[in-house]
């Protein structure tokens, strides 16, 4: 039996192209790309290569508006704390009631430990940001709107360049964690307000680890980690050089398999979603069907519990992800489907599908070939249980 990966938002294999790109940098040239001897200066020399590439790919107008990190969490901390580091007389935050942990959990502490006052704009039952609430929220108390680019379990696009321009003129900062979106969505971001941008490398095909910063050029910023003078006093730290490189080699491959990747990935998710809607009852997707990631499918069934999908999906050696997070021993829904009022037993059985350039025709055949019968079986046990 053949394994079928589709949780590629949580993370994907790394490009063997990728793999050869970073070998050199744990051998032979192994130097620090900041000194400027002999070892040192090709490494520096692909670190800059490395800055370009990431670039091209998200339309950055200058290479040194990419600052490197270890991934989409710091990004998000970084550019959070920073703006109220440069922003001392502003005191509030924008973000969205969906937002990613590695935004929320921010938020929440500094709630707690700073007073910092935090706008969660609510979403619909689609997870479309609420644009009124959003303008009310909107004052020249708010240091920074964090908004993110693409939810990482149903999909939805948020507009964040109109949301940007709308910051931009109470005079707040504005960031996206466009860590789902980098290398799915087409990318130019001189041409908007958007300030700063966190993205992790592992989501498209590059290695854990490693991810990036873009901060506009004239934006301030305070340093999240202090220390030496790398990356313009932006993050200390001696570079990860293999992981920048594999990075860069990533960015490069996304940019030129985008356009042709996006329609065959959406082919792939909108004839899975067809496919499970027509064999299983009471099932529906969730999230915006328009505005929304190519590779993307949260489909919701009735009546059953998620854990028990994917479970019987991993024995039919299919790998997805539930939309409910287990904590301390409580399965409890997701925060993302709570926000789109849906409802709590639902939450409960919602599963995503995510595809990646790895991901083929055979993979949506065999979803639909089991989906069904892993449904049945669940809601016949259901049904056979004694109440109490």
């Amino acid at each position: 039996m053949r394994s079928i990966y589709l949780d590629n938002n949580a993370t994907t294999r790394v490009d063997p192209e990728v793999v050869e790109a970073m070998l050199p940098f744990f051998t032979d040239q192994f130097g620090n790309p900041s000194s400027t001897h002999a070892f040192g200066s090709p490494v520096g020399v692909a670190v800059r290569k490395a800055r370009r590439q990431l670039q091209a790919l998200i339309g950055a107008e200058f290479d040194d508006e990419i600052a490197f990190t270890s991934g989409g969490t710091e990004s998000d901390n970084a550019a959070i704390l920073s703006a109220l580091e440069v922003m001392p007389d502003r005191t509030e935050i924008v973000t969205s009631a969906v937002e990613h942990p590695a935004v929320l959990s921010l938020c929440a502490h500094l709630e707690k430990a700073r007073g910092v006052k935090v706008h969660r704009i609510p979403v619909d039952r689609h997870g479309r940001l609420d644009l009124e609430a959003y303008g009310t929220a909107l004052t020249h108390r708010v240091a920074i709107v964090s908004i993110m680019w693409a939810n990482n379990e149903t999909g939805t696009i948020f507009p964040v360049a109109m949301l940007a321009e709308m910051a931009k003129k109470i005079g707040a900062l504005f960031h996206t964690d466009a860590v789902q979106a980098v290398g799915k969505v087409p990318m130019d971001l001189q041409s908007t307000a958007i300030d700063m941008l966190s993205l992790s490398g592992h989501k498209f095909h590059g290695p854990k680890g490693v991810g990036a910063l873009y901060l506009r050029r004239g934006v301030p910023f305070s340093s999240l980690i202090k220390g030496g003078h790398q990356e313009r006093d932006r993050r200390a730290g001696t570079e990860n050089t293999p992981g920048i490189v594999g990075l860069g080699k990533a960015a490069e491959l996304a940019l030129k398999f985008m356009d042709d990747e996006n329609i065959r990935l959406k082919s792939l998710r909108d004839r899975l979603e067809k496919g499970v809607l027509q064999r299983v009852p009471d099932s529906f997707v969730t999230g915006d069907r328009l505005e929304r990631l190519p590779n993307t499918a949260n489909i919701a069934f009735q009546h059953v519990e998620g854990e028990g999908v994917l479970l019987l999906l991993n024995r039919s050696g299919i790998a997805c992800s539930s939309a409910s997070a287990c904590t301390s021993g409580s399965l409890e829904p997701s925060h993302v489907l709570r926000a789109m009022d849906i409802p709590h037993a639902v939450a409960h059985a919602t599963i995503r599908f995510s595809f990646s350039r790895d991901s083929c025709d055979e993979d949506v055949d065999r979803v639909l070939e089991v989906i069904t019968g892993i449904v049945e079986k669940l809601r016949d046990g259901s049904r056979s249980r004694p109440r109490g």
